[in-house]
């Protein structure tokens, strides 16, 4: 009886499957590819208010108030902008005052915002923090700073918790907080205003529950109680 060679050292068999394997992860990044961009298009003015939720909403965010809150059904936090309805999604209806407005359109909540990207950037800001998961981790990460409980404990001095988060900008040692002092980066009042709106921002997008434990902190938005 001839033998038969075994079909797991066929070179055909090999080959065959090679392109079957190369072919099925190619479609698969694809869709991966288109999903992730899908993801992180940034949301418009008409998303919010057709409350139509987007990873990364529309600048004009920042006209409303935004929390944290524990979603169960995901296990962590997730942002909830202008209040929060019975499901545990965002209404998109309390408005804030930000920098004494609530009516920043879309252009000029946009421009705000990106000064505030440039002006991180310029004074190398991610050499001490972490946004976003990139950056050092010698200074506080910035993610969902805007979050920080600690500035509501002041915003009744300074008028609200962006003036005071801007303040502290303008001259970090005169509000230090913690024992590795920020230094005075030289922030002028308007850069100030734009850094406050880009972390405003931040702190509304889904970040899947990162950075891990914020809502922990004690006085936190949602603490896990």
């Amino acid at each position: 009886m001839e033998n038969r060679p075994s079909v797991w050292s066929s070179n055909r068999f090999w080959r065959r499957s090679a392109t079957w394997v190369t072919g099925v992860s190619a479609v698969l990044l694809i869709f991966l590819t288109m999903d992730s961009m899908s993801q992180m298009t940034m949301g418009t003015a008409k998303d919010i208010q057709n409350k139509v939720t987007k990873r990364i909403p529309s600048p004009v965010v920042i006209n409303y108030k935004i929390d944290y809150q524990l979603n169960r059904k995901r296990g962590h936090e997730v942002p909830i902008i202008g209040g929060m309805d019975a499901n545990g999604n965002s209404k998109y209806e309390e408005k804030e005052k930000f920098f004494g407005r609530d009516d920043y359109s879309e252009k000029e909540a946009q421009a705000l915002i990106h000064k505030g990207k440039l002006t991180i950037q310029a004074k190398n800001c991610m050499d001490c923090h972490t946004l976003l998961g990139n950056g050092a981790y010698y200074a506080p990460d910035l993610t969902k700073a805007w979050l920080d409980p600690t500035w509501n404990t002041l915003a009744a001095a300074y008028g609200g918790k962006e003036y005071a988060i801007a303040k502290f900008l303008e001259n970090p040692p005169a509000m230090a907080m913690h024992e590795r002092k920020m230094p005075n980066l030289g922030i002028t009042p308007e850069e100030a205003k734009a850094v406050v709106a880009y972390l405003k921002f931040m702190a509304a997008i889904d970040t899947n529950g990162f950075p891990r434990n914020f809502g922990k902190i004690k006085g936190a938005v949602d603490a896990r109680k």
